[in-house]
Protein backbone atom coordinates (compact mmCIF):
# COMPACT_ATOMS: atom_id res chain seq x y z
CA UNK A 1 0.00 0.00 0.00
CA UNK A 2 0.99 3.69 -0.89
CA UNK A 3 -0.13 7.17 -0.44
CA UNK A 4 -1.32 8.87 -3.77
CA UNK A 5 0.82 12.07 -3.39
CA UNK A 6 0.57 12.93 -7.04
CA UNK A 7 -0.98 16.15 -5.94
CA UNK A 8 1.81 17.29 -3.91
CA UNK A 9 5.11 18.85 -4.85
CA UNK A 10 7.82 16.31 -3.87
CA UNK A 11 9.85 18.67 -1.79
CA UNK A 12 7.02 19.47 0.62
CA UNK A 13 6.40 15.56 1.13
CA UNK A 14 10.00 15.15 1.82
CA UNK A 15 9.86 18.49 4.45
CA UNK A 16 6.99 16.82 6.70
CA UNK A 17 8.30 13.34 6.16
CA UNK A 18 12.20 13.49 6.28
CA UNK A 19 15.20 12.03 8.41
CA UNK A 20 17.56 14.73 8.19
CA UNK A 21 20.55 15.56 10.80
CA UNK A 22 19.71 19.52 9.89
CA UNK A 23 16.64 19.54 11.02
CA UNK A 24 17.17 17.93 14.06
CA UNK A 25 19.30 20.56 15.85
CA UNK A 26 16.11 23.12 14.31
CA UNK A 27 13.51 21.62 16.35
CA UNK A 28 16.25 21.94 19.58
CA UNK A 29 16.65 25.54 18.68
CA UNK A 30 12.41 26.08 18.41
CA UNK A 31 12.35 24.36 21.92
CA UNK A 32 14.89 26.06 23.58
CA UNK A 33 15.97 28.68 21.61
CA UNK A 34 17.70 30.65 24.25
CA UNK A 35 19.33 27.70 25.92
CA UNK A 36 23.19 27.07 25.89
CA UNK A 37 24.07 24.19 23.32
CA UNK A 38 27.99 24.77 23.27
CA UNK A 39 29.93 26.40 25.87
CA UNK A 40 33.24 26.87 24.23
CA UNK A 41 35.94 28.25 26.22
CA UNK A 42 34.51 31.39 27.33
CA UNK A 43 31.93 31.97 24.57
CA UNK A 44 27.95 30.65 25.51
CA UNK A 45 26.38 29.86 22.26
CA UNK A 46 22.60 29.80 22.39
CA UNK A 47 20.48 26.96 20.23
CA UNK A 48 18.90 29.75 18.17
CA UNK A 49 22.45 31.30 17.86
CA UNK A 50 23.85 27.93 16.44
CA UNK A 51 21.01 26.66 14.26
CA UNK A 52 20.71 30.44 12.46
CA UNK A 53 24.58 30.18 11.48
CA UNK A 54 23.98 26.56 10.21
CA UNK A 55 21.21 28.08 8.32
CA UNK A 56 23.08 31.15 6.95
CA UNK A 57 26.08 29.07 6.07
CA UNK A 58 23.89 26.16 4.86
CA UNK A 59 22.52 29.03 1.97
CA UNK A 60 25.80 30.04 1.40
CA UNK A 61 27.03 26.28 0.90
CA UNK A 62 23.96 25.84 -1.22
CA UNK A 63 24.65 28.92 -3.68
CA UNK A 64 28.78 27.87 -4.02
CA UNK A 65 28.35 24.12 -4.48
CA UNK A 66 24.82 23.65 -6.03
CA UNK A 67 25.03 19.72 -6.70
CA UNK A 68 23.55 17.41 -3.44
CA UNK A 69 25.66 15.00 -2.34
CA UNK A 70 28.75 17.12 -2.57
CA UNK A 71 31.78 16.71 0.14
CA UNK A 72 32.80 19.71 2.09
CA UNK A 73 36.32 19.32 3.67
CA UNK A 74 36.36 20.53 7.27
CA UNK A 75 40.11 21.57 8.54
CA UNK A 76 38.81 22.36 11.76
CA UNK A 77 39.61 21.89 15.09
CA UNK A 78 36.88 21.77 18.40
CA UNK A 79 34.89 24.55 18.15
CA UNK A 80 31.06 25.58 17.82
CA UNK A 81 31.87 27.09 13.91
CA UNK A 82 32.55 23.00 13.55
CA UNK A 83 28.61 21.95 14.84
CA UNK A 84 27.55 25.02 12.78
CA UNK A 85 29.24 23.72 9.39
CA UNK A 86 28.41 20.20 10.01
CA UNK A 87 24.53 20.90 10.24
CA UNK A 88 24.98 23.84 7.42
CA UNK A 89 26.08 20.84 5.23
CA UNK A 90 23.18 18.50 6.54
CA UNK A 91 20.75 21.26 5.92
CA UNK A 92 22.17 21.84 2.46
CA UNK A 93 22.13 18.07 1.73
CA UNK A 94 25.95 18.04 1.48
CA UNK A 95 28.29 15.67 3.00
CA UNK A 96 30.16 16.89 5.95
CA UNK A 97 33.75 15.73 5.83
CA UNK A 98 36.04 16.64 8.81
CA UNK A 99 39.35 15.46 8.10
CA UNK A 100 41.83 14.77 11.05
CA UNK A 101 44.00 17.55 11.17
CA UNK A 102 46.52 15.93 13.45
CA UNK A 103 47.55 14.09 9.67
CA UNK A 104 50.70 14.26 7.80
CA UNK A 105 50.02 16.86 5.34
CA UNK A 106 50.53 14.95 2.17
CA UNK A 107 48.03 12.40 3.62
CA UNK A 108 45.41 15.24 4.15
CA UNK A 109 45.96 15.86 0.15
CA UNK A 110 45.24 12.69 -0.41
CA UNK A 111 41.89 11.95 1.00
CA UNK A 112 40.66 15.77 -0.13
CA UNK A 113 42.25 14.60 -3.31
CA UNK A 114 40.49 10.92 -3.21
CA UNK A 115 37.30 12.44 -2.50
CA UNK A 116 37.37 15.49 -5.18
CA UNK A 117 36.05 17.90 -2.54
CA UNK A 118 35.38 21.45 -4.17
CA UNK A 119 35.22 23.20 -1.05
CA UNK A 120 37.59 23.39 2.54
CA UNK A 121 36.07 25.38 5.28
CA UNK A 122 39.43 25.63 7.47
CA UNK A 123 40.52 27.16 10.47
CA UNK A 124 43.15 30.06 10.44
CA UNK A 125 45.21 28.03 12.49
CA UNK A 126 45.35 25.01 9.76
CA UNK A 127 45.27 27.79 6.88
CA UNK A 128 49.23 27.46 6.26
CA UNK A 129 49.16 23.79 5.42
CA UNK A 130 46.29 24.02 3.22
CA UNK A 131 48.00 26.68 1.25
CA UNK A 132 51.22 24.44 1.12
CA UNK A 133 48.43 21.60 -0.67
CA UNK A 134 45.86 23.80 -2.88
CA UNK A 135 48.12 24.35 -6.02
CA UNK A 136 48.25 20.37 -6.73
CA UNK A 137 44.25 20.23 -5.26
CA UNK A 138 43.27 21.17 -8.70
CA UNK A 139 39.50 19.62 -7.58
CA UNK A 140 39.22 22.63 -4.47
CA UNK A 141 37.68 26.14 -6.04
CA UNK A 142 36.83 27.47 -3.13
CA UNK A 143 38.07 27.87 0.73
CA UNK A 144 36.14 29.46 3.67
CA UNK A 145 38.40 30.93 6.15
CA UNK A 146 37.19 30.50 9.61
CA UNK A 147 39.17 33.66 11.43
CA UNK A 148 41.73 35.88 10.04
CA UNK A 149 44.74 34.13 8.12
CA UNK A 150 46.21 35.17 4.84
CA UNK A 151 45.54 32.29 2.27
CA UNK A 152 46.30 32.83 -1.57
CA UNK A 153 45.34 30.47 -4.34
CA UNK A 154 45.75 30.60 -7.84
CA UNK A 155 42.35 28.68 -8.80
CA UNK A 156 40.19 28.85 -5.61
CA UNK A 157 37.94 31.70 -4.22
CA UNK A 158 39.11 32.43 -0.74
CA UNK A 159 35.87 33.87 1.20
CA UNK A 160 35.39 34.54 5.37
CA UNK A 161 33.54 32.43 6.92
CA UNK A 162 31.66 35.06 8.97
CA UNK A 163 30.55 36.30 6.04
CA UNK A 164 29.00 33.26 4.82
CA UNK A 165 27.50 32.72 8.20
CA UNK A 166 25.58 35.93 8.49
CA UNK A 167 23.48 35.64 5.42
CA UNK A 168 20.26 36.53 6.18
CA UNK A 169 16.95 34.78 4.58
CA UNK A 170 14.21 32.35 4.68
CA UNK A 171 15.52 28.70 5.71
CA UNK A 172 16.53 26.63 3.30
CA UNK A 173 14.20 23.91 1.71
CA UNK A 174 16.24 21.45 -0.49
CA UNK A 175 15.46 17.86 -1.24
CA UNK A 176 16.84 15.27 1.66
CA UNK A 177 16.65 11.91 1.20
CA UNK A 178 16.51 9.62 4.86
CA UNK A 179 19.67 7.40 3.17
CA UNK A 180 21.44 10.20 1.33
CA UNK A 181 25.17 10.71 3.24
CA UNK A 182 25.46 13.43 5.82
CA UNK A 183 28.99 12.54 6.75
CA UNK A 184 32.14 10.74 5.11
CA UNK A 185 34.75 10.01 7.77
CA UNK A 186 38.30 8.73 6.27
CA UNK A 187 39.28 5.49 8.54
CA UNK A 188 42.89 5.75 10.29
CA UNK A 189 44.70 3.98 7.68
CA UNK A 190 47.31 2.51 10.31
CA UNK A 191 48.02 -0.66 7.96
CA UNK A 192 46.73 0.94 4.17
CA UNK A 193 45.29 4.01 2.68
CA UNK A 194 42.25 5.32 4.73
CA UNK A 195 39.31 4.31 3.67
CA UNK A 196 36.16 6.78 3.55
CA UNK A 197 33.50 5.78 5.69
CA UNK A 198 29.89 6.82 4.17
CA UNK A 199 27.22 7.37 6.48
CA UNK A 200 23.53 8.55 6.44
CA UNK A 201 21.23 10.89 7.97
CA UNK A 202 19.13 7.67 9.48
CA UNK A 203 22.53 6.30 10.62
CA UNK A 204 23.45 9.46 12.53
CA UNK A 205 19.93 9.95 13.85
CA UNK A 206 19.13 6.71 14.99
CA UNK A 207 22.36 6.34 16.54
CA UNK A 208 22.11 9.93 18.39
CA UNK A 209 18.79 8.76 19.47
CA UNK A 210 19.81 4.93 20.93
CA UNK A 211 23.44 6.85 22.72
CA UNK A 212 20.95 9.10 23.72
CA UNK A 213 18.30 6.58 25.79
CA UNK A 214 21.44 4.45 27.03
CA UNK A 215 23.30 7.10 28.22
CA UNK A 216 20.09 8.74 29.55
CA UNK A 217 20.04 12.06 28.44
CA UNK A 218 17.18 14.02 29.22
CA UNK A 219 14.81 16.15 26.95
CA UNK A 220 12.75 18.65 29.29
CA UNK A 221 13.85 20.41 32.52
CA UNK A 222 16.86 18.84 33.30
CA UNK A 223 18.76 18.59 30.00
CA UNK A 224 22.83 17.10 30.00
CA UNK A 225 25.85 18.91 30.16
CA UNK A 226 28.62 16.59 28.31
CA UNK A 227 32.36 17.75 28.93
CA UNK A 228 34.18 16.94 25.45
CA UNK A 229 37.82 16.91 25.08
CA UNK A 230 38.19 14.31 22.14
CA UNK A 231 38.58 15.46 18.91
CA UNK A 232 35.65 15.87 16.81
CA UNK A 233 37.22 15.03 13.40
CA UNK A 234 36.34 11.63 15.21
CA UNK A 235 33.38 9.55 15.30
CA UNK A 236 33.56 9.29 19.12
CA UNK A 237 33.29 12.73 19.89
CA UNK A 238 30.67 13.86 16.97
CA UNK A 239 28.35 10.65 17.04
CA UNK A 240 28.63 9.05 20.34
CA UNK A 241 29.02 12.24 22.59
CA UNK A 242 27.66 15.33 21.10
CA UNK A 243 25.45 14.54 18.94
CA UNK A 244 23.29 12.79 21.29
CA UNK A 245 23.53 15.83 24.11
CA UNK A 246 22.22 18.56 20.81
CA UNK A 247 19.67 16.23 19.51
CA UNK A 248 18.24 16.21 23.14
CA UNK A 249 18.91 19.91 24.02
CA UNK A 250 21.37 19.30 26.27
CA UNK A 251 25.06 21.60 26.77
CA UNK A 252 28.34 20.55 25.25
CA UNK A 253 31.01 22.52 26.72
CA UNK A 254 34.31 22.31 25.11
CA UNK A 255 37.57 22.50 26.72
CA UNK A 256 40.97 23.04 25.07
CA UNK A 257 43.79 20.49 24.94
CA UNK A 258 43.30 18.03 27.83
CA UNK A 259 44.45 19.46 31.28
CA UNK A 260 43.11 17.22 34.33
CA UNK A 261 42.86 20.79 36.76
CA UNK A 262 41.42 22.82 33.56
CA UNK A 263 38.78 19.97 33.17
CA UNK A 264 37.77 19.34 36.99
CA UNK A 265 37.19 23.14 36.94
CA UNK A 266 35.15 22.62 34.00
CA UNK A 267 33.19 19.73 35.54
CA UNK A 268 32.62 22.14 38.78
CA UNK A 269 31.74 25.03 37.16
CA UNK A 270 29.33 23.69 34.62
CA UNK A 271 27.81 21.22 36.61
CA UNK A 272 28.76 18.37 34.01
CA UNK A 273 26.99 15.09 33.62
CA UNK A 274 28.63 13.08 31.20
CA UNK A 275 31.80 13.16 29.95
CA UNK A 276 34.37 10.52 28.14
CA UNK A 277 37.79 10.11 28.59
CA UNK A 278 40.65 7.81 27.93
CA UNK A 279 42.32 5.21 30.40
CA UNK A 280 45.57 7.44 30.53
CA UNK A 281 43.20 11.08 30.84
CA UNK A 282 41.09 9.26 33.64
CA UNK A 283 44.28 7.86 35.62
CA UNK A 284 45.52 11.86 35.84
CA UNK A 285 42.25 13.17 36.47
CA UNK A 286 42.04 10.97 39.77
CA UNK A 287 45.04 12.08 41.09
CA UNK A 288 43.97 16.56 40.34
CA UNK A 289 41.15 15.23 42.43
CA UNK A 290 43.02 13.41 45.00
CA UNK A 291 44.92 16.03 45.43
CA UNK A 292 42.83 19.16 44.49
CA UNK A 293 39.13 18.43 44.88
CA UNK A 294 36.63 19.82 43.23
CA UNK A 295 32.28 19.28 43.22
CA UNK A 296 32.09 16.50 40.88
CA UNK A 297 28.92 15.28 42.42
CA UNK A 298 26.86 16.11 39.32
CA UNK A 299 28.54 13.76 37.19
CA UNK A 300 26.18 10.52 36.46
CA UNK A 301 28.21 9.14 33.58
CA UNK A 302 32.16 8.09 34.02
CA UNK A 303 32.93 6.63 30.19
CA UNK A 304 36.13 5.51 28.85
CA UNK A 305 37.12 4.08 25.67
CA UNK A 306 39.86 3.20 23.33
CA UNK A 307 41.52 1.06 25.41
CA UNK A 308 41.30 -1.70 28.64
CA UNK A 309 41.23 0.53 32.10
CA UNK A 310 43.03 -1.72 35.04
CA UNK A 311 40.39 -2.46 37.67
CA UNK A 312 42.76 -0.53 40.22
CA UNK A 313 42.19 2.56 37.90
CA UNK A 314 38.80 1.36 37.62
CA UNK A 315 38.26 1.45 41.40
CA UNK A 316 39.37 4.51 41.96
CA UNK A 317 37.62 6.45 39.12
CA UNK A 318 34.61 5.09 41.13
CA UNK A 319 35.61 6.04 44.24
CA UNK A 320 36.88 10.04 42.82
CA UNK A 321 32.97 10.16 41.13
CA UNK A 322 30.59 8.16 44.03
CA UNK A 323 27.48 9.49 42.33
CA UNK A 324 28.54 8.11 38.26
CA UNK A 325 28.11 5.05 36.17
CA UNK A 326 31.66 3.97 35.24
CA UNK A 327 31.33 2.06 32.39
CA UNK A 328 33.10 1.24 28.86
CA UNK A 329 31.48 2.36 25.40
CA UNK A 330 32.53 0.23 22.15
CA UNK A 331 31.92 0.94 18.42
CA UNK A 332 33.84 1.59 15.06
CA UNK A 333 33.29 4.56 12.44
CA UNK A 334 31.77 2.06 10.10
CA UNK A 335 29.14 1.31 12.50
CA UNK A 336 28.33 4.24 14.06
CA UNK A 337 28.92 3.90 17.57
CA UNK A 338 28.31 3.09 20.39
CA UNK A 339 26.97 -0.41 19.14
CA UNK A 340 27.67 -2.06 22.36
CA UNK A 341 27.61 -0.64 25.48
CA UNK A 342 27.56 -1.70 29.52
CA UNK A 343 25.74 -1.42 31.55
CA UNK A 344 26.32 -0.02 35.10
CA UNK A 345 26.17 -3.37 36.35
CA UNK A 346 28.51 -4.61 34.27
CA UNK A 347 31.22 -2.86 36.10
CA UNK A 348 30.68 -5.52 39.19
CA UNK A 349 29.28 -8.45 36.93
CA UNK A 350 31.84 -8.21 33.51
CA UNK A 351 34.09 -5.58 34.16
CA UNK A 352 36.47 -6.82 31.19
CA UNK A 353 33.19 -6.93 28.42
CA UNK A 354 31.99 -4.63 26.03
CA UNK A 355 28.60 -5.06 27.40
CA UNK A 356 25.34 -5.91 25.52
CA UNK A 357 24.09 -4.43 22.00
CA UNK A 358 21.93 -1.20 22.28
CA UNK A 359 18.93 -0.98 21.28
CA UNK A 360 18.88 -0.30 17.60
CA UNK A 361 22.27 -2.77 16.85
CA UNK A 362 21.98 -6.60 16.41
CA UNK A 363 25.74 -7.68 17.13
CA UNK A 364 26.73 -11.52 16.78
CA UNK A 365 29.92 -13.58 16.11
CA UNK A 366 30.57 -15.41 12.49
CA UNK A 367 32.60 -18.31 11.27
CA UNK A 368 34.70 -17.80 8.34
CA UNK A 369 31.26 -18.74 6.24
CA UNK A 370 29.40 -16.41 7.52
CA UNK A 371 27.46 -18.68 10.00
CA UNK A 372 26.67 -17.82 13.90
CA UNK A 373 29.29 -19.84 16.05
CA UNK A 374 27.33 -20.77 19.33
CA UNK A 375 27.29 -19.02 22.60
CA UNK A 376 30.59 -19.20 24.06
CA UNK A 377 32.22 -19.53 20.69
CA UNK A 378 34.71 -17.14 19.26
CA UNK A 379 34.24 -15.50 15.86
CA UNK A 380 34.37 -12.51 14.14
CA UNK A 381 32.19 -9.83 15.73
CA UNK A 382 29.61 -8.44 13.20
CA UNK A 383 26.94 -6.12 13.43
CA UNK A 384 23.32 -5.07 11.65
CA UNK A 385 21.32 -2.48 11.81
CA UNK A 386 20.58 1.69 10.71
CA UNK A 387 24.10 2.42 12.59
CA UNK A 388 25.78 0.25 9.87
CA UNK A 389 27.29 2.94 7.53
CA UNK A 390 26.11 2.75 3.91
CA UNK A 391 29.80 1.70 3.07
CA UNK A 392 33.38 3.02 1.97
CA UNK A 393 33.35 5.39 -1.03
CA UNK A 394 35.07 4.47 -4.42
CA UNK A 395 36.18 1.22 -2.83
CA UNK A 396 34.16 -2.00 -4.00
CA UNK A 397 36.71 -5.19 -2.52
CA UNK A 398 36.40 -3.08 0.90
CA UNK A 399 32.80 -2.98 0.51
CA UNK A 400 32.20 -6.46 -1.33
CA UNK A 401 34.27 -7.98 1.93
CA UNK A 402 32.96 -6.04 4.55
CA UNK A 403 28.69 -6.70 3.84
CA UNK A 404 29.48 -10.63 2.99
CA UNK A 405 26.71 -12.64 4.04
CA UNK A 406 24.46 -9.83 5.24
CA UNK A 407 26.32 -8.56 8.22
CA UNK A 408 28.88 -5.92 8.55
CA UNK A 409 32.35 -7.70 9.45
CA UNK A 410 34.02 -5.63 12.25
CA UNK A 411 37.43 -7.38 11.71
CA UNK A 412 37.29 -8.02 15.79
CA UNK A 413 37.02 -11.39 17.13
CA UNK A 414 35.16 -12.61 20.43
CA UNK A 415 32.08 -14.27 21.70
CA UNK A 416 29.46 -13.36 22.75
CA UNK A 417 27.87 -15.30 26.70
CA UNK A 418 24.62 -16.30 27.40
CA UNK A 419 23.71 -13.23 28.75
CA UNK A 420 24.43 -11.74 25.15
CA UNK A 421 27.18 -9.58 26.44
CA UNK A 422 30.36 -9.27 23.86
CA UNK A 423 33.77 -10.07 24.91
CA UNK A 424 36.02 -8.84 22.44
CA UNK A 425 39.41 -11.36 22.44
CA UNK A 426 41.55 -8.90 20.13
CA UNK A 427 41.64 -7.65 15.94
CA UNK A 428 42.22 -10.01 13.91
CA UNK A 429 45.60 -8.57 12.70
CA UNK A 430 46.55 -8.30 16.17
CA UNK A 431 46.18 -12.22 17.62
CA UNK A 432 49.51 -13.63 18.49
CA UNK A 433 50.07 -17.05 17.36
CA UNK A 434 53.06 -18.18 19.80
CA UNK A 435 53.59 -21.92 20.22
CA UNK A 436 50.27 -23.06 18.63
CA UNK A 437 48.36 -20.55 21.34
CA UNK A 438 46.55 -17.69 20.15
CA UNK A 439 47.64 -14.79 22.25
CA UNK A 440 44.87 -11.87 22.59
CA UNK A 441 47.35 -8.76 23.08
CA UNK A 442 44.56 -7.23 25.02
CA UNK A 443 44.10 -10.00 27.52
CA UNK A 444 47.56 -8.91 28.03
CA UNK A 445 47.83 -5.48 27.66
CA UNK A 446 44.88 -5.41 30.75
CA UNK A 447 47.77 -7.29 33.11
CA UNK A 448 51.21 -5.92 31.87
CA UNK A 449 49.07 -2.14 32.91
CA UNK A 450 48.62 -3.48 35.95
CA UNK A 451 51.99 -4.20 37.04
CA UNK A 452 53.90 -2.06 39.33
CA UNK A 453 55.76 0.43 37.44
CA UNK A 454 53.79 0.58 34.85
CA UNK A 455 52.16 3.64 33.49
CA UNK A 456 50.77 1.89 29.98
CA UNK A 457 51.17 -0.87 28.01
CA UNK A 458 51.45 -2.55 24.26
CA UNK A 459 51.81 -6.24 22.97
CA UNK A 460 53.16 -6.73 19.62
CA UNK A 461 54.22 -10.54 18.73
CA UNK A 462 57.52 -10.72 16.97
CA UNK A 463 59.08 -13.54 14.89
CA UNK A 464 60.52 -16.01 16.76
CA UNK A 465 62.36 -19.44 15.33
CA UNK A 466 60.76 -21.65 18.14
CA UNK A 467 57.79 -20.01 19.25
CA UNK A 468 56.59 -18.42 15.42
CA UNK A 469 55.75 -15.71 17.22
CA UNK A 470 57.04 -14.12 20.56
CA UNK A 471 54.98 -11.88 22.79
CA UNK A 472 56.94 -8.94 23.17
CA UNK A 473 55.58 -6.10 25.69
CA UNK A 474 56.75 -2.36 25.31
CA UNK A 475 55.57 -0.04 28.42
CA UNK A 476 55.97 3.46 29.30
CA UNK A 477 56.72 3.73 32.91
CA UNK A 478 55.27 5.73 35.77
CA UNK A 479 58.32 7.06 37.31
CA UNK A 480 57.54 5.02 40.71
CA UNK A 481 60.54 2.19 39.77
CA UNK A 482 63.69 2.54 38.10
CA UNK A 483 63.21 1.75 34.92
CA UNK A 484 66.27 -0.70 34.64
CA UNK A 485 64.14 -2.65 37.18
CA UNK A 486 60.58 -2.60 35.49
CA UNK A 487 61.79 -5.37 32.88
CA UNK A 488 61.71 -8.05 35.52
CA UNK A 489 59.04 -6.74 37.69
CA UNK A 490 56.65 -6.83 35.25
CA UNK A 491 57.67 -10.60 34.19
CA UNK A 492 57.39 -11.29 37.77
CA UNK A 493 53.79 -9.78 38.37
CA UNK A 494 53.09 -11.34 34.55
CA UNK A 495 53.68 -14.88 35.60
CA UNK A 496 51.76 -14.64 39.05
CA UNK A 497 48.50 -13.67 36.43
CA UNK A 498 48.68 -15.10 33.13
CA UNK A 499 49.28 -18.35 31.60
CA UNK A 500 52.45 -19.16 31.05
CA UNK A 501 52.28 -19.04 27.07
CA UNK A 502 50.66 -15.50 27.24
CA UNK A 503 53.69 -14.36 29.35
CA UNK A 504 56.32 -11.44 27.37
CA UNK A 505 59.15 -13.17 26.42
CA UNK A 506 61.10 -9.87 26.80
CA UNK A 507 59.99 -6.13 27.50
CA UNK A 508 60.88 -2.83 26.33
CA UNK A 509 60.93 0.53 27.98
CA UNK A 510 59.90 3.58 25.97
CA UNK A 511 59.12 7.05 26.81
CA UNK A 512 55.89 6.90 25.17
CA UNK A 513 53.68 5.09 23.02
CA UNK A 514 52.75 6.43 19.03
CA UNK A 515 49.12 7.56 19.51
CA UNK A 516 46.60 8.11 17.21
CA UNK A 517 44.86 11.57 17.12
CA UNK A 518 42.11 9.81 19.69
CA UNK A 519 44.36 7.54 21.73
CA UNK A 520 44.85 4.47 20.51
CA UNK A 521 48.44 2.99 20.14
CA UNK A 522 49.88 2.60 16.80
CA UNK A 523 50.12 -0.83 16.57
CA UNK A 524 52.35 -1.18 13.56
CA UNK A 525 54.57 1.48 14.27
CA UNK A 526 55.30 -0.29 17.85
CA UNK A 527 55.71 -3.67 15.72
CA UNK A 528 58.29 -1.64 12.82
CA UNK A 529 60.23 -0.36 16.31
CA UNK A 530 60.27 -3.46 17.92
CA UNK A 531 61.84 -5.49 14.91
CA UNK A 532 64.49 -3.03 14.81
CA UNK A 533 65.42 -3.90 18.61
CA UNK A 534 68.03 -6.75 19.23
CA UNK A 535 68.10 -9.12 22.49
CA UNK A 536 71.33 -6.75 23.64
CA UNK A 537 69.80 -3.39 22.82
CA UNK A 538 68.41 -1.00 25.34
CA UNK A 539 64.80 0.17 24.90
Amino acid sequence: MKPDLSGLDPLDVNLATRTCVGDAIGRSAAMFPERVAIADRGEAITYRHLDDTAEALARSLHRIVGERQTPVTMLMGNSWRFFATYFACAKAALVAMPVNVTLAPADIEWIIADAASPVVVVDAAFAPILEGLLARLETVTTVIVVGDAPLASDHAAVVRFEDLATDAGAALAVLVEDRDTIQCLYTSGTTSRPKGVLVSHLSVLVASLTNALVMEHRWGSEPSVLLNVLPLFHTTALNTLCMPVLVTGGTVVLVGPFDPGVVLDNVEAHRVTHMMLLPMMWAAIVAEQSSAPRDVTSVRRAVYAMAPMSRELLARVDDAFANAAVILGSGQTEVVPATVMQWPEHQRTAPESWGPSVPTVRTDCLDLDGHTVPVGETGEIAYRGPHVASGYWSNRDANTAAFAHGWFHSGDIGHLDEHGVVWFTDRLKDIIKSGGENVSSVDVERVVSSAPGVLESVIVGVADEYWGEAVWAVVVPDGSLDPAAIPESVIAYAKAHLAGFQVPKRVLVADRLPKTATGKTRKHEVRDWVAKSTPTEPA
